[in-house]
Order: structure tokens, then C-alpha cells, then sequence
């Protein structure tokens, strides 16, 4: 059985969704889940100036936060970060940032991985996000498994053949929420496929 661990930062929960989503797919596959989310670093009063956020942080409050300890335990990995200025957020690259101990000790290595994310417009970083969160995998030694262009939903979903990526409107919705739902479905299915053929040789 795979161990999968799903690790994303969401503010006002698109990426909390695709985390949700991803967890379905791959216990329908017969994997071991973990889902965590990452430690959040903005002040309250930031939280607080939007109404989504505060409303996701308090509906996610019993999702434990993930830990060098979830990385050591999991054989894949699954990790989901918003667009910020381009960027992976700031949440998710500290976490990353943390990482030296596992990375030295080389545990690390050897992981499958995936990513996905989302901006509030169809070229705000989305593919950006996901190509720097696979430099920091490629630093680790783990062995990046991309959406590519293996399954039709990745068309549906924008045709962004690096990992699925959500486009967000002004009011917080995603836009074609089916489309991106059934990406990140085939998406996590295919990691375990390749993943799985290791693990379980």
C-alpha cells in the first residue's frame, strides 16, 4: 500500500478543496492518506480583513499541520500552494525551507511527487508555482510525476500539463469546478499508478 502524504496551503480555500478532492481519489485507489495543511505564518488581523479566509481557517482548525515526520512516513507526496505574486506561497516555501535535517540525513530522496495550484486569473503563476515547487523536490532527489497530457481532464481544467491548476474569481469561486475536480482525481490516480509500481515491486 502507498503512503501518500497531501500538504497545501490554502487562504480562502480553493487549494483546501483540491486537497479534499485528491484524498478521495487516491483512498479510492487504496492508498494510505495523510492530509496536513501548512502552518500558517499571516497575523490575525490579515485573516481577519477577509471574510473566506477567516471562514476557511476556522473550518479546517482540526487538520493537523504538517511535519518533517509526515514527509519521513509518506512514499509520495501531493502538494498544493496559491499563487503569490507568481510564486509558491510563502507558507509552503517556509515549510520547505525547514526541511534540512530530513534532506542532510537524505530521507528525503526517492519520493514521488506531485502539485497543483491556483491563481485569481488564468495566468496569474499558476504553472510558475508548480515548477518551483518541483526545483525544490529536484534539490530533494524526489521523482517528479506531472499531470502531462495522459488523461483528458488535464484539457478540461486548462491544459496545464505540469499539475492542475485552479483559476479563482473575484468572489472566491473556483471557475469550472468539475473540470478542475476530475484533473485532480486523474492526477493523484496517476502518481499512485507510478508510485505504487515502486512501492509495491
Amino acid at each position: 500500500m502507498t503512503k501518500l502524504l497531501i500538504a497545501y496551503y490554502s487562504s480562502t480555500g480553493s487549494n483546501t478543496k483540491m486537497a479534499e478532492w485528491a484524498k478521495e481519489a487516491a483512498e479510492a485507489a487504496g492508498a494510505e492518506v495523510r492530509v496536513r495543511k501548512i502552518h500558517e505564518l499571516a497575523p490575525d488581523v490579515a485573516i481577519d480583513s477577509n471574510p473566506l479566509w477567516r471562514k476557511n481557517v476556522d473550518a479546517t482548525s482540526d487538520i493537523p499541520e504538517a511535519s518533517s515526520a509526515d514527509l519521513e512516513w509518506a512514499d509520495a507526496y501531493i502538494f498544493s500552494s496559491p499563487s503569490r505574486f507568481g510564486v509558491m506561497a510563502s507558507q509552503m516555501k517556509q515549510f520547505f525551507d525547514l526541511q534540512g535535517g530530513l534532506w542532510g540525513a537524505g530521507k528525503l530522496a526517492n519520493k514521488f511527487v506531485t502539485a497543483f495550484s491556483s491563481a485569481q486569473n488564468p495566468h496569474g503563476g499558476q504553472e510558475q508555482v508548480i515548477q518551483g515547487i518541483y526545483t525544490v523536490m529536484q534539490h530533494w532527489g524526489a521523482i517528479i510525476v506531472p499531470a502531462g497530457f495522459v488523461n483528458m481532464s488535464t484539457f478540461g481544467a486548462g491544459g496545464n500539463p505540469y499539475g492542475t491548476s485552479a483559476t479563482i474569481d473575484g468572489e472566491g469561486n473556483m471557475v469550472d469546478e468539475e473540470a478542475v475536480k476530475a484533473a485532480v482525481k486523474d492526477q493523484t490516480t496517476r502518481l499512485l499508478d507510478v508510485a505504487g509500481a515502486y512501492v509495491n515491486r
